[in-house]
């Protein structure tokens, strides 16, 4: 069996309706093997529907994770916002549980304008009330920050790997398009290889085989990030990213965001299965 699996950000274009539940079905169809539940906007789901997405989820044998909304700032300056963003993390780990995700993607802080090291211990601490709350109710979910495609965002790999060293129930989102977007760099086979020896290195080999890896072709700039751009039309180096993930014998899931969703998830799949039998 293949050591990762590949899926969608959200529900695929091609599916009979928006609804999670369809979505997971198209992706059993298309031969895809997880999906992300996008939350990003707020978590709008019934506990009874989660039932019911983890009964349709487990029926296709299709993993799941979840990202929660964007509205999230651990390093915020006043005190209701961090509040607010406590809330928005334990409402989507209490509904991702009940739909059976595996773990959650999130956007952690902004500097806004404070030193790096400054913003580190500030969402090292509120982070760390909010893993104590979900430890309390018996939560399980990996809470996953992600590493982040603009200077303005915290969220390089040391930050994210510094954080999931120190805290419990941490792990990384490990997002490749961000870094390649953030760095202009980082889009080559030994520039990939190098996170993944950083992850095992920090980390040890548990975290190269309960990866959380979201990839998309990216548009950049001077400041980072611009948008999301299918693999074909943009510069990421996706070949020699999945040859990186096969060689460090990586196991988890990926999560295409491309603007096509289910077309570069499938290639990607393809991709990656071809480099296997190549082994």
């Amino acid at each position: 069996m293949a050591g990762l699996v590949f899926g969608t950000a959200g529900t695929p274009h091609s599916a009979r309706t928006a609804s999670t539940i369809d979505g997971i079905k198209r992706i059993a169809e298309l031969g895809l093997g997880c999906m992300e539940i996008e939350f990003v906007q707020g978590v709008r789901m019934s506990q009874e529907s989660a039932i019911q997405v983890r009964e349709t989820a487990a029926k296709a044998n299709i993993k799941l994770t979840a990202h929660a909304p964007y509205f999230i700032n651990f390093n915020a300056h006043e005190p209701e916002k961090i509040k607010a963003s406590q809330e928005r993390l334990w409402q989507t780990a209490r509904i991702a549980s009940l739909c059976g995700a595996e773990s959650i993607a999130f956007h952690a802080a902004f500097y806004l304008g404070d030193p790096p090291e400054k913003a580190y211990d500030t969402v090292k601490k509120y982070l760390g009330e909010t893993l104590n709350q979900l430890k309390r109710e018996g939560n399980r979910v990996w809470i996953r920050p992600e590493t982040m495609g603009k200077p303005s965002q915290f969220g390089t790999p040391k930050e994210i790997f510094d954080l999931c060293t120190e805290l419990e129930g941490l792990a990384p989102c490990i997002d490749f398009a961000h870094w390649h977007a953030r760095t202009g760099g980082f889009n080559s086979y030994h520039e990939f290889a190098s996170i993944l020896e950083q992850l095992k290195e920090r980390l040890g080999r548990a975290a190269l085989d309960n990866m959380h890896v979201h990839v998309s072709g990216i548009a950049y700039g001077g400041k980072g990030e611009i948008k999301h751009l299918n693999l074909k039309e943009s510069d990421l180096q996706y070949a020699e990213l999945l040859k990186a993930l096969k060689d460090y014998e990586a196991k988890g899931i990926v999560i295409c965001e491309s603007p096509n969703l289910e077309e570069d998830a499938v290639l990607l799949q393809t991709t990656y299965n071809n480099l296997l039998k190549t082994n």
